[in-house]
Order: C-alpha cells, then sequence, then structure tokens
C-alpha cells in the first residue's frame, strides 16, 4: 500500500485509555505468563495502532507545514502524547512488577525491560503540564525555522534552498549566500533565546520533580543509555581531544591550501575544492534510479528493501514550499513501514541521505518481527551506526553519482567524517554544562559555545560574521533544542561506522554480515551489547580512537587532494 493510501484517524483518548487500562488489569492478573503474553499482545495491538497515527501525522505536518489540517492534528499530539505516555507507564508498571519478568526478558530482551524501568524514571503524572509545554516550543522551534522566506537570486527561498549557493565556486556567492542563511538567525536571535530559555528552565523543572538534582542524569535516562554513563563519555570526549581534533586541524590547513587561502574562512568550511565540491550528475530521479541499482547490487537483502521503499512511496526527498527542514527516517508500525524524508539540494548531501537515512530504514525492515514498539529502533548511538555504517558500506557505488568527481567524494566525506567528531563533542559538551547551569544568561550560553569551539574546533573563523563571532552558531542545530543530549550518539557511532569502513575494506563479506547481524536484532540490544555483536570495539574503551585514526590518516595522506 502507498504512503499516501495509509489511514489517518485520529484516536479518541478517553476510548484508547479505557482499553489499555483494562488489558494492564488482565496483564497484571494474570495466572500463568501465557496469559500474560497473550495480553501484552493485545495491547500492542492498541500501542501500535496510537503510534501509527502519531507517525503518519507528524510525516506529513513536516512534508507541509502549512496544510491547516495537519497542523491541528500536530497540535493535538503535543498536547497528548504525554497523556498516552502517561498510560504507558501503568503498562511499564506491570512490565517491571511482573512475576513473570525473566520470561518477558526471554521473549522481548533485558533491553526492553531496562526501558520499561528508564521510562517510569523519567514520568509522572505531575509533569504532564511541563511535557506538553516542552512539545509545543519544540513545535513552535520547527515552525520558527520553517517560517524562512528569503528572497534570494530572484527567488523565495527556504532555509534548505541556500544550500547549493553557500557551496558555489563563485566566492563572492558563498559570502551572499551565507550572510542571507545566517541574517534569518540573527534577525530572530530574541526568538530562538526565548524559546530555549524556557526549554532548559522547563526541563529543569521537570528535574527536580522527578527528584533528579539536575537534567542531566534525566537527560541520560531519557535517552534509554542503559550502559554507560556522563563520565564514560568525559573519557571519549579526552580520546577526541587528543587523537581526531589534530587530524581535523591539519585537514582544515590542507583545504585551505588547496583553495589558495591562507586561512578558512567560515564561508569556506564546507567548499572543499577550487574545482568545486563533488555534486551528483543528475537529478533526484536519476538518483534514485541509481539508488535502486545500487542497492539491487548491494545484497539479495537490500535489493528487496529499496524495492519496498518505492513500491509503497515511503519516501518524500526533495525540498519544496512549506516543507519542514532537514531529514529523518521514522517507521509505521500498523503497515511495518520505514519513511524516509529529507530536503534533496542537489549537493553531495543528497547522496548521503539516500544512504545514510536507508541504512535507518534498512535496520527497521530487517528487524519487522518486533512488535513491541519500545524497541522497533535501537537507542539512538546504536541507530546512528546503521545509518553511518550504510555510508561507507555503499562506497564502491559512489560513481554512478559522482562519476568524475567519485574520488573527490571518497577523500570529502572519510575526512568529513573525522571533522564532524570534535563539533558533535562540542554539541555534547555544551549542553552538560548548559543544564548544570540552567541559569546561565542567554549571553554566557553563547560565549561558552564560541568558548568550546575555540577547543576543540581551532580553525573557526567567523571574520565578517559577528552573529557567529559572538557563539549563536547552535541555533541551528535542532537536537539542542528538540532532543537535548541526542549528539553524542552521532559521535559514538561514527568511530563505529569508521570501523566498518575499515571491515569492509579488509574483509567485505565478513563486514557485510556484522552489518546484518546488528540490524536484525534491532532495538532488543543495548548500546554496547551491539557493538560486541557487530565485533567492533567500545568508543569508550581507551585505545578504540588511537586504533582507527591511524588507518584512516593513512588513506587520506595517501590522496593528492592539491589534483582533484
Amino acid at each position: 500500500m502507498k504512503f499516501c493510501d495509509f489511514k489517518y484517524e485520529r484516536p479518541n483518548y478517553e476510548e484508547s485509555k479505557k482499553k489499555i487500562n483494562d488489558i494492564v488489569e488482565n496483564i497484571n492478573s494474570s495466572s500463568t505468563y501465557e496469559e500474560q503474553r497473550e495480553n501484552i499482545d493485545k495491547l500492542n495491538e492498541i500501542r501500535n495502532n496510537i503510534e501509527t497515527m502519531s507517525t503518519i501525522s507528524s510525516i506529513r505536518h513536516s512534508i507541509n507545514t502549512e496544510d491547516e489540517f495537519y497542523e491541528k492534528e500536530r497540535a493535538y499530539w503535543d498536547e497528548y502524547s504525554p497523556l498516552y505516555e502517561e498510560v504507558n507507564s501503568f503498562f511499564y508498571k506491570s512490565v517491571v512488577e511482573s512475576k513473570f519478568k525473566l520470561e518477558i526478558e526471554k521473549d522481548f530482551g533485558q533491553q526492553f525491560v531496562k526501558i520499561a524501568e528508564y521510562s517510569l524514571k523519567s514520568f509522572s503524572k505531575d509533569i504532564i503540564k511541563e511535557l506538553q509545554e516542552e512539545n509545543k516550543l519544540c513545535s513552535e522551534y520547527t515552525k520558527l525555522l520553517a517560517s524562512a522566506k528569503i528572497n534570494f537570486e530572484g527567488e523565495e527561498r527556504n532555509l534548505s534552498g541556500l544550500g547549493k549557493f553557500m557551496l558555489s565556486k563563485d566566492r563572492d556567492m558563498r559570502i551572499k549566500a551565507s550572510k542571507a542563511y545566517y541574517g534569518f538567525f540573527e534577525e530572530n536571535k530574541e526568538k530562538f533565546d526565548d524559546i530555549f530559555d524556557k526549554l532548559v528552565k522547563l526541563r529543569a523543572t521537570i528535574a527536580k520533580k522527578l527528584n533528579f538534582d539536575n537534567f542531566v542524569e534525566l537527560g541520560y535516562i531519557r535517552m534509554m543509555r542503559t550502559d554507560y554513563n556522563a563520565q564514560m563519555v568525559e573519557n571519549f570526549r579526552k580520546q577526541v581531544l587528543k587523537y581526531i581534533v589534530p587530524v581535523a586541524s591539519d585537514l582544515y590547513q590542507r583545504q585551505a591550501k588547496r583553495l589558495g587561502i591562507e586561512k578558512l574562512k567560515y564561508v569556506d568550511e564546507n567548499f572543499e575544492f577550487l574545482s568545486g565540491n563533488a555534486t551528483p550528475k543528475g537529478d533526484p530521479d536519476y538518483i534514485i534510479e541509481n539508488g535502486k541499482k545500487m542497492y539491487s547490487e548491494l545484497s539479495k537483502e537490500t535489493k528487496e528493501f529499496f524495492e519496498f521503499m518505492l513500491e509503497n512511496e515511503l519516501m518524500d526527498l526533495v525540498t519544496k514550499k512549506g516543507k519542514a527542514a532537514g531529514g529523518y527516517c521514522t517507521y509505521i508500525p500498523n503497515y511495518q513501514a520505514p519513511f524516509i524524508f529529507s530536503n534533496f539540494n542537489q549537493t553531495a548531501d543528497d547522496i548521503d541521505v539516500l544512504t545514510h537515512e536507508a541504512g535507518h530504514a534498512f535496520q527497521l525492515y530487517m528487524s519487522t518481527w518486533i512488535d513491541m514498539p519500545e524497541i522497533n529502533f535501537p537507542t539512538y548511538e546504536s541507530c546512528e551506526i546503521h545509518s553511518m555504517s550504510m555510508e561507507f558500506i555503499t562506497w564502491p557505488w559512489m560513481d554512478l553519482f559522482f562519476k568524475e568527481d567519485t574520488k573527490k567524494y571518497k577523500f570529502t566525506h572519510l575526512s568529513s567524517a573525522i571533522k564532524f567528531i570534535p563539533y558533535g563533542i562540542v554539541v555534547d559538551e555544551f549542553q552538560h554544562h548548559i543544564y548544570e547551569n540552567p541559569n546561565m544568561s542567554k549571553e554566557k550560553r553563547k560565549q561558552l559555545w564560541r568558548d568550546l569551539e575555540k577547543q576543540y574546533l581551532p580553525h573557526k573563523d567567523y571574520e565578517g560574521c559577528e552573529f557567529l563571532e559572538n557563539g549563536g552558531w547552535w541555533f541551528k542545530q535542532g537536537h539542542i533544542f528538540k532532543n537535548p543530549f541526542y549528539y553524542i550518539d552521532y559521535t559514538l557511532a561514527q568511530i563505529c561506522s569508521l570501523q566498518f569502513w575499515k571491515k569492509m575494506i579488509e574483509n567485505k563479506e565478513q563486514g557485510w554480515n556484522d552489518y546484518l547481524d546488528i540490524c536484525k536484532v534491532g532495538g532488543t540490544k543495548s548500546f554496547l551489547d551491539i557493538v560486541t555483536i557487530g565485533n567492533l570495539k567500545s568508543p569508550f574503551e581507551d585505545g578504540c580512537v588511537e586504533s582507527v585514526i591511524g588507518t584512516i590518516k593513512e588513506w587520506l595522506e595517501q590522496v593528492e587532494d592539491s589534483k582533484l
């Protein structure tokens, strides 16, 4: 069935609540595990339907934020999601207190039981009002970003629409486009500041009501980090500062040399070559057609997966008026269907979406056997292993998209992976400081951001842009607003994906089998369990970062990038 035919019907909260409560009572009074399991399955039918409706509404709203019907539905879900969360908490309580807990663990995995425990720790009916307000503020941020209507080069464009101009070969065009892009944030800085300030203080209130010292510990629990903590993350940050920041800094120096400039400015950062960055050699239809060829040749599993996505129109890829910014992959349980959303902008990012978001979608496709909604996806840092690794696993097919620019793309892709990690560390450490000090002033927050940039991203030069020099870059980083503490996940996964890059060079068959294995388990395992299943080294172990950076440095140094 095509996505356009997926039926949306707003669930009646009171009816759903009654049905769920009745089944939860039956779960609690079950005299055998068989009876309890039967009731859990009945409950999941209702919960999966609610999840399906919420997801369809969210997708259709992000495809067109100006659609009045789905805008109203989004408002409904912003208000009622915390209420459904409360109802779910009754089920989690039943799981945690069940006399058949060992049997539940056997059927659904220890990770699911841990998630139930963490869900109880992070929720109380006393915070419903605050959760509703948090949802509304996050929607306000999304709408503010989507509201950008920038007249540029004779056309009204959204933020995504400026992307190709910010990567232009013409430096004056890059400056002009960057000024227009960051000008939107400058003009709306008070709105962004106010939304974030309200979110930080609201989350601090939620943490206090749940008896946490601050939001940091609660943030980790909300992220379902069941097998690592802030201290382990801090150790990883130290490894990055020691081993990756110097390599990234060297890459920026090589970039400046290639471009024939003494020092990179902010407008040059994403512009890699005087001859222009690698770009796809065709329109969206061309990209999709070659994507189909790529996934049909990669494996029988990926062939079947990509045909399913195309036949059922489960991708909305091209940027258009009113469309929300960014890209994502989500899952629609009733149809066992992943969905990919993006904003193609005629840059190499279009291919990265096709591989990255497809990595998420492929994992979901390989684990449709899971009908417990909490574990369709694994936790975020594990999810990102699937997506980031797929970017590297598909390297042998990049010539289909980039032709003569293939070597240029690969050099940029691998060097960008290294450059990204210190940025991800800045996002993470910034949030630790913010939520440890929720009353920090708006100006001090921006100063903190700029100070962290100077530590982990010493190449940054914002000459000509006062807004960025004053520490405003993070306004555009949606995770900081909408998904607190969701970012170190990308850096942990990046280290794992770089291990897959190495595996696919050394033993392609073994590398692919390891990748398939981590996709098949879905969310039934914790992050460190998935690392073990994939035969990977934990990023928290001393020596992990050092073990992979040498091979990468060697590969990058062999490329005569000045000739690309």
